[in-house]
């Protein structure tokens, strides 16, 4: 078996941190399956593509952290492997962004109150309650955890920034607040991938510890 293969099967060490990151992980996966799917069956059966699309964005978080929850207490090398993936995923969610502000400039979406405003409400909840969750993790020197801190940080600040804007911005003559939002969510995204890959690319503890012994 590869050294990969080795990796994904090792059993999880039980320390607390690992304990209180798993158990957090997946409560977090689990609650935004069951809200985002339920956005999505709402936009598809009222043929609202505004609607649809933010049930959809949410797949980037559920990848993110059910790849964490995997991967975390393998060997450092499936740590790392995880983080430069969650990085990716990061990185293709900015892209996305981008994509999506240049789609809003060329095809302007119609505005619906009340599906703007129930998404808008529940999304912060939702984001506030998952960085909240992780931000016991702040300081942890784990890369792998260090990805899925700063993903939350990131969807609590976008989501926050949108929120106090749409309905002050989506219904007025002007849009250029909103493509900011955009840019900037864009920006945090670009940012977290790279320190992501930076901290994954580092000597990890045991690797240090390792060679000061041999020296």
């Amino acid at each position: 078996m590869s050294a990969l293969g080795r990796a994904w099967l090792a059993p999880v060490p039980p320390d607390r941190e690992g304990r209180q990151f798993r158990v957090t992980i997946w409560a977090m996966v689990a609650g935004i399956v069951v809200f985002a799917a339920s956005v999505v069956a709402w936009g598809l059966a009222t043929g609202n593509r505004q609607l649809t699309k933010d049930g959809i964005d949410w797949v980037y978080d559920v990848v993110i952290y059910a790849v964490a929850a995997i991967i975390y207490g393998r060997d450092d090398r499936a740590e790392r492997i995880a983080s430069a993936v969650i990085a990716v995923a990061i990185a293709v969610a900015g892209f996305h962004t981008l994509y999506d502000l240049w789609d809003k400039i060329e095809n302007p979406r119609p505005i619906v109150i009340e599906a703007l405003g129930f998404t808008a409400g529940t999304v912060i909840i939702i984001a506030y309650l998952c960085a909240l969750a992780m931000y016991r993790f702040r300081d942890t020197q784990n890369a792998l955890i260090t990805a899925t801190w700063l993903s939350s940080r990131n969807d609590a600040i976008k989501v926050t920034g949108f929120a106090l804007l749409i309905f002050a911005v989506r219904v007025a003559p002007v849009r250029w607040p909103e493509y900011a939002l955009d840019l900037l969510g864009a920006g945090l995204n670009f940012q977290a991938a790279w320190l992501i890959l930076r901290q994954a690319r580092s000597p990890a503890p045991r690797e240090q510890q390792g060679d000061a012994s041999r020296a």
